[in-house]
């Protein structure tokens, strides 16, 4: 077992001291002090701003480099987010590397092994490993994050005070300001962050992969900026979105997508569908075989058999359907194509689609009928 770490007293202080700051100050300003629409729209503003400054830049950006931009959406993405109060994007991403590289180990920062608790808050109630310049180089050849770096604490509170001043000022309310814009908005992202290191570790399914604890849910995608679908994140680590489907809840994806339209952002990376398809059968056949292992029924032998070779069956067709796809692209840009050979190609295109469209609605209702099948 891992040896404890000792006690992190600046950070217990600060996150303790907030809270029940906030406990205390958020009643009596309710009672004695006349609120406004105006305030709480400006600090929804706010926590929407910052949030998206962590997810859009110090996750999807900075930690994974998903995609790139320029110096102003940096410098921008850096202020808000420091604002957020979560540490230095330098650290962010060291320990966010970390998570990913160590996943449910000792050496994960905010590892679910040692409880939620733990991967929710405790852990940062105790001292921190030193940031690792191999794991974080690439950040470190850029002058504004390590400005930033050095600079964090001072800037934590200059930044936070200014804008606090600042919305006092648009609202004639400096103590609302500093109790919902500052407090209350710095308690809510923070465990709407933090969630992501609990509860979506916990709470969802694993659509993508079983080989390591984060889950996919809905509902904490509202609450985290769309970073809810944890299990495709963990699995597809380098896609710029984390909710693949058109209806997925991601304003984070929505976000790097419109910048990249403006011609802010570049170079925006995404698994292709093909893949993501592959992954997902052969993660239902492995849910589906360990089903069968300790189900009741005398079929076992031919389910088995039937779900090998319908994700066989599934894993070729989309294997041909890449390379067609690849062969009609190549056709379309060739000049000297023949025009027959090329409608004959997106004719064969269409057919195995609906051949694949077909089989992948047999195999998901096969799914279905194996897992309900009773436990021995």
């Amino acid at each position: 077992m891992a040896t404890k770490r000792p006690l992190m007293w600046s950070n217990i202080l600060f996150i303790l001291g907030y809270h029940v700051a906030l406990l205390a100050l958020l009643p009596i300003y309710f009672i004695y002090f006349k609120t406004s629409w105006l305030l709480f729209g400006i600090s929804f503003a706010l926590l929407y701003s910052s949030g998206l400054a962590i997810t859009a830049g110090y996750h999807r950006l900075f930690s994974h480099q998903t995609y790139k931009t320029n110096r102003w959406v940096e410098a921008v993405m850096v202020f808000f987010g420091t604002l957020a109060t979560q540490g230095s994007v330098i650290r962010w991403a060291n320990d966010h590397r970390l998570h990913h590289a160590h996943i449910d180990q000792e050496e994960d920062p905010y590892t679910v092994a040692r409880g939620f608790w733990h991967a929710h808050i405790f852990w940062m109630f105790r001292q921190q490993t030193p940031i690792d310049k191999k794991v974080v180089s690439d950040l470190l050849r850029n002058k504004l994050l390590v400005f930033q770096d050095k600079y964090y604490e001072v800037l934590m509170v200059i930044t936070n005070t200014l804008m606090t001043l600042l919305i006092g000022w648009i609202t004639g309310d400096y103590v609302g300001a500093f109790v919902i814009s500052w407090l209350l908005r710095m308690f809510v992202l923070h465990h709407f962050t933090w969630f992501i290191n609990s509860l979506a570790h916990y709470w969802g399914h694993q659509n993508y992969s079983a080989e390591h604890s984060a889950v996919d849910n809905y509902i904490l995608c509202l609450l985290t900026f769309g970073e809810g679908y944890h299990n495709y994140h963990h699995t597809f680590a380098y896609d710029y979105r984390n909710g693949i489907r058109w209806y997925h809840f991601d304003p984070t994806k929505w976000l790097i997508w419109t910048l990249n339209k403006l011609g802010l952002a570049r170079g925006l990376r995404r698994v292709e569908k093909s893949r993501i398809s592959k992954q997902m059968i052969s993660e239902h056949k492995r849910a589906l075989l360990e089903k069968l292992q300790g189900a009741v029924t005398t079929k076992r032998t031919e389910l088995e058999a039937m779900a090998s070779q319908l994700a066989e069956s599934l894993t070729n067709k989309l294997h041909s359907m890449n390379e067609l796809v690849a062969k009609y692209k190549t056709l379309v840009k060739d000049r000297s194509s023949i025009p027959e050979t090329v409608k004959l190609l997106k004719k064969e295109i269409q057919q195995l689609r609906k051949s694949l469209k077909r089989e992948w609605s047999y195999w998901r209702r096969f799914s279905k009928q194996v897992m309900r099948l009773k436990a021995a």
